[in-house]
């Protein structure tokens, strides 16, 4: 019997409707009305239990999607916002003040990069972007000053894969926190149950998988969520990313299907994968052996979910790549669009939109190359269908060269 089931911590969740209704009801209101002024004041002070003031500090809908992702994490509590980067930057600035220092995977999204780069120096935090899948470089980039260990479990858009156990010991060495994006991996990995202290998501992207909201978690202790929370000098109740009660509302309903939705979009990827693979493609996809972390990554994640439905192949140039993207699209093989986890799927050439922060000669260092192209691999039915149209495009626009006829 599995000890830890992501999918059926979310399906034992019970809530009902004021009327009885099968979704809980959406609390449709900025600010709520109380008996005494007594109730009011002990609100306020966060000790009237069950009691709302005002939906920036909590709302029903907020608060129920909090617990549903709490118990897919593994956490003690969450606490949701108006995007992931809502999530990821009150988190950091949660845990780092003027003076302190974060290490950061060098392959992140960009506008996570832009943060740490160009944002959080204005306000005097620094950072140290270093190859995460490299242990002694991480340890070696410690300074007194270091307060955070940040990296996505499997990074966007390189894939590289973070081993998180690792990571973990050697912030508890150094008395750090370990913050991991888990994006890419919702229910595949469980962050927390390697070592992680806080775990994001953005919930725009698997989580949802509808591409119609935006949304972030931050999944960590009651301890470090409260104060996120905190009246006083909480960074998720002063800086105000408050996600409205319908959008949380939209997003529990939708939770309910991701199992369903994450076995699919696994399978889909790892056949693409292969496929493309043998067909002489530079692909990346850490369920393929080829993959640098392929035996790391296997043995953190929940087979069940398979390896995700992220791949990336190489088109040789921009050119060819924007030329294959437009042709695909046209085909109806998917859109020419960033983001991901939509039920179709959805491609980029990563260079020019998703990591665009991040400057061209660091993007040459890290192997980011102009032919890159990101795929959110969808939920297609007739996988080997896909695979074949696919392998047409590429070979219209020179990607693959076209098999002789016999």
């Amino acid at each position: 019997m599995k000890t830890f089931d992501p999918a059926n911590k979310i399906q034992d969740l019970q809530y009902f409707g004021e009327f009885g209704g099968v979704n809980p009801s959406i609390s449709d209101s900025s600010t709520y009305t109380f008996l005494t002024a007594k109730t009011m004041f002990d609100a306020f002070e966060g000790n009237a239990e069950g009691c709302y003031l005002y939906s920036r500090h909590a709302s029903p809908s907020n608060l129920y999607l909090g617990q549903a992702l709490a118990a897919m994490e593994g956490t003690e509590t969450a606490n949701v916002a108006a995007s992931g980067m809502g999530a990821i930057t009150t988190a950091l600035l949660q845990l780092c003040g003027a003076g302190d220092h974060v290490i950061s995977s060098r392959t992140i999204y960009g506008g996570t990069y832009a943060f740490l780069k160009n944002f959080t120096p204005k306000l005097g935090i620094t950072a140290s972007f270093v190859d995460i899948t490299k242990l002694d470089v991480v340890e070696a980039a410690i300074t007194p000053n270091t307060k955070v260990i940040f990296c996505e479990t499997v990074s966007n858009p390189l894939l590289e894969v973070a081993d998180i156990g690792s990571l973990a010991k050697i912030a508890k060495k150094h008395n750090l926190k370990l913050l991991v994006d888990n994006t890419f991996s919702p229910l595949s990995v469980a962050p927390a149950k390697l070592g992680a202290d806080v775990v994001i998501h953005s919930l725009t992207k698997f989580i949802n998988g509808s591409s119609d909201t935006v949304g972030g978690v931050t999944c960590g202790t009651q301890e470090f969520i409260d104060a996120l929370r905190n009246v006083n000098d909480g960074a998720a109740m002063l800086l105000g990313p408050t996600m409205d009660s319908l959008r949380a509302a939209s997003i529990m309903k939708n939770l309910r299907t991701l199992h369903i939705r994450m076995k699919q979009h696994s399978h889909n990827a790892q056949y693409l994968a292969e496929r493309f693979e043998n067909d002489g493609l530079k692909t990346v996809y850490p369920g393929l052996a080829s993959h640098p972390s392929h035996d790391l990554y296997k043995s953190m994640i929940n087979p069940e979910y398979g390896f995700g439905g992220m791949l990336t192949i190489d088109a040789g140039s921009l050119d060819k790549a924007n030329e294959l993207m437009e042709l695909m699209q046209h085909r109806n093989l998917g859109y020419l669009a960033v983001s991901l986890g939509f039920y179709k799927t959805l491609f980029s050439a990563p260079g020019s939109s998703t990591s665009s922060e991040i400057p061209m000669e660091e993007q040459k260092e890290m192997g980011l190359t102009d032919g890159l192209i990101r795929f959110s691999i969808g939920l297609d039915n007739d996988i080997e269908r896909t695979y074949q149209m696919m392998k047409e495009c590429m070979e219209a626009v020179g990607v693959l060269a076209k098999a002789e006829t016999v």
